[in-house]
């Protein structure tokens, strides 16, 4: 069942994404080589708590962590720990916040230092992609046309998308229906309309789009541990317009790429 959301409601998501983009931000002040992953969830948890909000992915069917953290061939789900950054790195930050009741949910790929060619054209692709998504997120349309959209647009470059892992409704539930894959077919699946709020997420690899789970439960990676990419983006649907209730503006203050 999809729960459609009140403009009020929209709201309060409103002010949980902005706690989260600037937690993002803080974050992105440290991202650099040298530095462990279990620091920079610290800065996001003290952040959020300070704010009056609450980690949205700690706890969350026992994840431990509040971001996120995934390097290189992992693709989602890592959690943070002793691993320190090194030039060449890329490390995809996911995080989601808990404000009165409703909750905001982003991710973005951080290159550490200097990475390869190849690989930083991955994540500019995939961000690039995030936002031809976001553009098929309109009132009226349907759920497969932002799905096709990002498929053709990863896969027009070389590009694999990961087909087991979706985006997804959010509000008073971190995850909610309906879900939102990053492949599909144009004119298929629910149609957008008013007071949808759903978090567009496309994960890519440079690869072959199969994955595998790790041992620990959670971490997701690349079967040939190619590296992979991740953005993501919280939006709301309205008959005039699509709002990206999310931001990646703190952290593009301080982190361009």
């Amino acid at each position: 069942m999809i729960h459609y959301k009140t403009e009020e409601e929209i709201q309060i998501i409103r002010e949980s994404a902005d706690i989260l983009g600037r937690a993002h931000g803080e974050v992105a002040k440290q991202v650099r080589a040298g530095v462990k992953t279990k620091d920079l969830d610290k800065i996001a948890e003290e952040y959020i708590r300070d704010h009056n909000a609450k980690a949205s992915f700690k706890g969350y069917n026992g994840f431990p962590s509040t971001l996120c953290i995934s390097v290189n061939e992992n693709v989602v789900h890592g959690f943070p720990g002793e691993y320190e950054l090194k030039d060449g790195d890329i490390i995809s930050i996911d995080c989601g916040v808990f404000y009165k009741g409703f909750h905001s949910d982003s991710a973005y790929t951080y290159p550490v230092g200097e990475i390869s060619p190849e690989t930083l054209a991955l994540l500019r692709a995939t961000k690039e992609s995030l936002y031809i998504g976001i553009e098929q997120a309109k009132y009226g349309n349907r759920l497969g046309d932002v799905s096709a959209s990002i498929q053709k647009y990863v896969e027009d470059r070389g590009y694999t998308v990961v087909r087991e892992l979706v985006g997804h409704g959010l509000g008073r539930s971190l995850h909610e229906s309906p879900e939102v894959p990053n492949y599909g077919k144009r004119g298929r699946g629910v149609k957008l309309q008013e007071g949808l709020v759903i978090a567009i997420e496309p994960m890519v690899n440079l690869g072959t789009r199969n994955i595998v789970q790790e041992n620990d439960g959670w971490t997701i990676r690349t079967r040939d541990r190619k590296p992979s990419a991740h953005f993501e983006h919280t939006v709301a649907i309205f008959k005039d317009r699509t709002e990206v209730l999310t931001t990646h503006k703190y952290i593009e203050e301080v982190f361009k790429f």
